[in-house]
This record gives C-alpha cells, structure tokens and sequence, in this order.
C-alpha cells in the first residue's frame, strides 16, 4: 500500500497520490496520461481526478502499479471495481483484443495483452498474478496459449500456466528465463502458430525476443521490448539504452519488419499507437534513419 507519510511533494494536492516507493516503469502514465506523469525518475499525479470517471481511471492505473506506490482515499474509490481488468483495447477480424492490467515488478511493470479467438485465446506475455483477473479471464473463455515475448517479461508465467492449464512457447535462447515451458520457438524463421497468428524472432533487445502478429491486414503488433511509442517525441522507438544483448541484431530485427501492415502497436513497455494507413512504414524507416545517422551503417 502507498503511505501518505512517503508521499512525493511534486504530486499536485489532492487524494491521489505516488509515493517514493515507484519504480519508474511508467504503467500509470500509460493508462491514464491525463492525471500521471513522469519527472525525471518518478511518476507523479499532476492532474487529479475530477467525477467518477476520471476517478475510475486513476484507480485503474492504481490497481496496475506493480509496487503500489499510487495511493487515494478508501472512502474514494469505495464503488471502484477490482474485476475492472481486462480492458478492451481494439476489434480484429482475427479476435478481440484486452489490455491486462495488474502488472508484475518481476516485469518491471510490463504490460500483457489478451486476445479472445474462437479457437482459443491467447495471452502475451505474464501479468501478476490476481484472483480478479485469472476469474475474468476464465469467465471470458480462458486460455489456451500463452507467448512470452522474451526473458524480462514471464512474471508469473508459471501460476497462470496451472491455474488456465495452458501451453507457453518462448525462443530457446531465452528458455533459461522459463524453462519449464512446454513449446519452443528456434532459429529465426517466421512460425504460424495459426491462421493469422505468428511469431517473429527479432534478435537483439535479448537474444530470444520475439514479436507476435495478429491478422493479415491491418495487422496488431505486440512488440515486447522490441518497439514502443514515444509519445513526447511522437516517435517509434528502438532502444540501444534498453538493448540487453545485440544492439546491431536489433536494427536488423527492427529493419524486418518494415513490409508490415500494422494498425496498432502494443508493446510490454512504453505508449501503444494506432497507425493510420502508410504510418507504419513511415515510422519504421524515420527509426531506421535515426540509427543511422547516430549508429551504425544498418546492413
């Protein structure tokens, strides 16, 4: 629980509230940009909400704190729900897509996607465990696979796979991070997991970091640690800051995925973005540059 007594002076005055317990993984911001910000190495209430929506939407971003380091007032949020997770994000032809909250410090607050499919659906990636949400997700037809995109990202991995009774796929190279996981994904070859669903190896922010891609046109992109948004800058990103393994095989990585046709980006960290037609490759190809102007030459 977040402590009043630990309460960061820059949050604006108010109920809401972020302690110095945060861990910067940026989770509030991202759910709720209009009352969370980032300062340096801290997020901050700048805004605090004002109704019951608003409040609703601060609580959520309360409840995905990873260390609950966000506090408010009991009697506040006293008709907020915790069975508010997962949230619906975008409709596909190839399946519904859910946000799912309760990050995982083990992540470092990064996110998990749900994808509901009549052949079965899937989880990316490993949120905290939660009664709420694993009740949720079982209520909404439970899961039958579960991908983690690299080794930062399994979190409770293993809880979700026996209480959802699911297979887990990961790249080899990453096995280590889980290696009780019944499926593996080698080589760099792209896998259809199924009709419009496969796995793309993108070596290079670890050595076994793969990207998941959801449906034939206006494709969902869930990136891992590979890609994200900045929303400041309003930029796609590429980190050599955050590239744990092989910066130069994650520009290749990166430059593979410029024939794609995605409509939506959501990544474990940093802003998702919906893509109008041709941004994409517009936003690949600027990312591209910059790295070769800053770099390294991309082969």
């Amino acid at each position: 629980m977040a402590l009043e007594k630990k309460r960061l002076s820059i949050n604006s005055e108010g109920p809401f509230f972020v302690d110095s317990s945060c861990i910067y993984c940026g989770s509030c911001w991202q759910i709720d940009p209009k009352h969370f910000a980032s300062n340096k190495n801290t997020a901050y209430v700048y805004d605090q909400p004002n109704g019951k929506k608003e409040i609703e939407k601060a609580f959520l971003a309360l409840l995905d704190c990873p260390v609950s380091a966000i506090g408010a007032p009991k009697e506040l949020t006293l008709d907020c729900s915790f069975n508010a997770f997962p949230i619906h994000v975008t409709t596909h032809s190839a399946g519904e897509v859910y946000y799912c909250g309760w990050s995982s410090k083990h992540s470092f607050g990064a996110s998990s996607w749900l994808i509901l499919n009549p052949k079965g659906n899937v989880l990316i990636d490993s949120p905290r465990w939660s009664s709420p949400l694993a009740k949720r997700i079982v209520d909404m037809g439970g899961v039958r696979q579960m991908i983690l995109t690299h080794r930062d990202d399994v979190a409770d991995h293993g809880k979700w796979a026996k209480a959802l009774k699911c297979e887990r796929w990961i790249h080899k190279y990453d096995l280590d991070a889980a290696p009780e996981v019944e499926k593996q994904i080698t080589g760099t070859d792209e896998l259809q997991l199924r009709d419009n669903l496969k796995l793309i190896p993108t070596p290079g922010h670890t050595k076994g970091s793969i990207v998941i891609v959801l449906g034939a046109q206006k494709q969902i992109l869930f990136s891992g640690d590979h890609l994200w948004w900045n929303l400041a800058k309003q930029v796609l990103v590429a980190s050599k800051d955050y590239c744990w393994w092989n910066w130069d095989e994650q520009l290749k990585s990166v430059k593979r995925l410029l024939e794609l046709d995605v409509s939506w980006l959501l990544p474990g960290h940093g802003y998702a973005k919906q893509f109008k037609e041709g941004e994409w490759k517009a936003a690949i190809k600027q990312t591209l540059q910059y790295a070769e102007a800053n770099y390294k030459k991309i082969e």
